[in-house]
């Protein structure tokens, strides 16, 4: 009975083990495929950090378009050219007398300059009074007054020397206007005298672009110097030759230099508002009058003539000129939207969750705004460069375009 009890025993734990093992399903390989898989929600962390910045800052759109922004340039007061005279000799001869001392003397019309001994003008005297006391010969006596008259001799001393028959070896010559008399050499050198470089003058480009208040005369203006004239009693004169310039006290010119680039915006019909750099209170406006290429000193750049009445100003004197400009098409963008490494302008550009520094090419700086000459069409660009680098920071940037 014992054995037959292990024996049924034995054949029932036999079938519950046949029957579990049918009931077993084979492994599910699924985890397997599970693992195989990649996430790539996180790949835009895995790039380098001077590559992109992961931030959440505001973000804006650039606005286009055009815009008038003022300029400041340092200038100074000269003569007017338009205004001087010349003061020739009529005559060959030799200097006698010379009345003018130093550059710069005030004279005025009328005023004896020199006195000049002429053996031309001794003879065309004695061909006069020939003629006179031959009589009868009016049409040649009417010329040869003619002719002393364009020697430089007056009708009231033509008529002296009919009636007393004394001949005048010396000829004046009179100032023929009022202001100040500059000798003809120093007067070229002045016309030929460059003009004060400013800020405006100085480079090209987004850095000296910028607005009105920063702009400073890198060189002061020539004051003109009363230095001595350099003609002399004695010297030789031929006929036609200028000695002096005479410069009218009317009308001044103020002069400013300016690089070629930004002189094409200038407007030549635009007005000028022009102040005194010590003291900038007062102030006058004047128009363009010309604006002239210049080369010198083996520099290009555009002087810009500003007509003006007296006023008060002082030749060589420094003013400030704010000129009007018209900005080409661009886009505009805070300042603080783009960052300056000192060669390159840089803005961050949002794309996805980050944003990535983009290069652009910049153009003036007006009233907190700068341009931007590329394309930012529908940018959405970080409102604050500044918050995405920090001093250690090297940027490795993209050209422009997505």
């Amino acid at each position: 009975m014992k054995r037959n009890y292990i024996v049924r025993l034995l054949v029932l734990l036999t079938g519950i083990s046949l029957a579990a093992c049918q009931n077993k399903k084979p492994e599910d390989n699924s985890s397997h495929k599970q693992h195989a898989q990649v996430d790539t929600s996180l790949n835009y962390l895995l790039k380098p950090v001077n590559e992109q910045v992961v931030a959440s800052i505001p973000v804006i759109h650039a606005g286009q378009g055009s815009r008038i922004y003022i300029r400041e340039v340092q200038g100074r007061v000269t003569y007017d050219t338009r205004n001087q005279v010349n003061l020739a000799s009529r005559v060959s001869g030799r200097i006698e007398k010379l009345y003018i001392k130093y550059n710069y003397q005030p004279v005025k019309k009328g005023q004896l300059i020199l006195e000049l001994y002429s053996p031309d003008l001794a003879a065309a005297q004695r061909e006069l009074l020939m003629i006179e006391r031959s009589g009868n010969q009016d049409q040649m006596l009417e010329s040869a007054k003619q002719r002393l008259m364009l020697l430089g001799m007056n009708l009231a001393q033509i008529g002296r020397l009919i009636r007393t028959g004394d001949i005048s070896y010396r000829i004046p010559v009179y100032s023929n206007a009022t202001g100040y008399i500059l000798e003809k050499q120093a007067a070229a050198s002045v016309a030929n005298a460059p003009a004060p470089k400013s800020a405006a003058s100085a480079s090209a480009g987004m850095d000296n672009m910028t607005s009105g208040g920063g702009t400073s005369a890198s060189q002061a203006a020539s004051t003109p110097v009363s230095s001595p004239v350099l003609l002399r009693e004695g010297q030789y004169l031929s006929a036609g030759q200028s000695i002096f310039t005479i410069y009218r006290t009317g009308d001044l010119v103020a002069e400013f230099s300016l690089t070629p680039q930004v002189a094409s915006q200038l407007n030549k019909k635009a007005k000028v508002i022009i102040q005194r750099t010590a003291n900038k209170e007062e102030s006058l406006t004047g128009n363009i009058g010309l604006i002239q290429p210049v080369f010198n000193s083996g520099e290009n750049f555009v002087l810009a003539r500003v007509y003006l009445q007296k006023d008060h100003l002082q030749v060589g004197e420094l003013v400030t000129g704010q000129f009007p400009f018209l900005s080409g098409k661009g886009y505009w963008l805070p300042k603080e939207t783009v960052f300056s490494t000192g060669n390159r302008s840089i803005i961050f550009k949002k794309v996805g969750k980050v944003f990535i520094p983009k290069t652009v090419k910049t153009g003036i700086v007006q009233n907190n705004q700068i341009q931007v000459l590329d394309e930012l069409n529908g940018w959405e660009i970080a409102r604050n460069a500044y918050y995405l680098i920090d001093s250690e920071s090297f940027i490795k940037t993209e050209s422009k375009g997505d």
